[in-house]
């Protein structure tokens, strides 16, 4: 296993989540890479690649300092995806090899080397993707918790003060009367929320004048820090986005519901 910087030949197979093969991560658009080019460029964005023995892209990690994110803190780096390949398709399973160990080591190492405090993450206190408890097998403490997700956290200095979830916000736009109102918070930094926000776009169009459609950029902290919100889509304030992507059906039926009582 090698553990490598993201070369530029490699941006395009990193925006999609290492899921070239896959429809889903075509139709989630350019948004991701957007966001990547962004960050890497001001926001000190470092992505890092886990490569089989024979070269296969298996595992990747994305982290910032803190101060360029959604979560409060200073002096740490936040942890914004570690992902490894768990799919049959494309280039198979590579889960349960000890890449996402390795990804993570690589990161905590560079994040030292730049003068980091700590290293953050956010985690699910569910047993699937970004679980707070591998973290926690990692070294991690929980710093704060909101709903089903924890934020968690390793100090590399004495003197490191943990991170906090900011404080939530309720505010939306204000809303067009006599219409089905959605509301698309969206940073692009992750795949599975574009791909949300991608079909409920498209659903929404499809009613014509009886939806409102609110695409809101959350992938500045000031615009983020506003909201309160990085990344849901709201059909009449009830947030779609609970799990895995919904399809474009199941989103268009939830707006058709709506218009129905118009």
């Amino acid at each position: 296993m090698e553990i490598i910087d993201l070369s530029p030949d490699r941006e395009q197979l990193f925006a999609v989540c290492l899921e070239d093969w896959s429809d889903d991560a075509q139709q989630a658009g350019s948004k991701r890479r957007q966001w990547v080019s962004r960050c890497r460029a001001e926001r000190g964005l470092r992505v890092k690649l886990a490569l089989d023995d024979d070269g296969v892209e298996g595992g990747m990690i994305q982290y910032s300092p803190i101060e360029h994110t959604h979560v409060e803190g200073t002096g740490h780096f936040f942890v914004h995806c570690i992902h490894v390949h768990g799919h049959d398709q494309g280039r198979g399973d590579f889960r349960g090899h000890g890449m996402g160990t390795a990804l993570l080591t690589a990161a905590e190492r560079d994040a030292e080397d730049l003068g980091a405090t700590g290293m953050a993450a956010w985690g699910l206190r569910l047993p699937f993707w970004m679980r707070a408890s591998w973290f926690r097998k990692h070294g991690y403490g929980t710093a704060d918790r909101r709903g089903m997700s924890a934020l968690v956290w390793k100090a590399f200095v004495p003197e490191a003060v943990p991170p906090r979830w900011p404080g939530k916000r309720s505010e939306l736009p204000e809303p067009v009367p006599g219409t089905v109102n959605v509301v698309s918070f969206s940073s692009g930094w992750c795949m599975a929320m574009n791909l949300t926000h991608e079909r409920a776009k498209l659903a929404a169009a499809e009613f014509g004048d009886a939806v409102a459609f609110h695409e809101i950029d959350t992938s500045s902290p000031e615009t983020f820090a506003r909201w309160g919100i990085q990344d849901a889509v709201l059909v009449d304030g009830k947030n779609l986005q609970k799990g895995p992507p919904p399809s474009l059906e199941t989103i268009r039926r939830t707006i058709a519901r709506r218009v129905a009582r118009l």
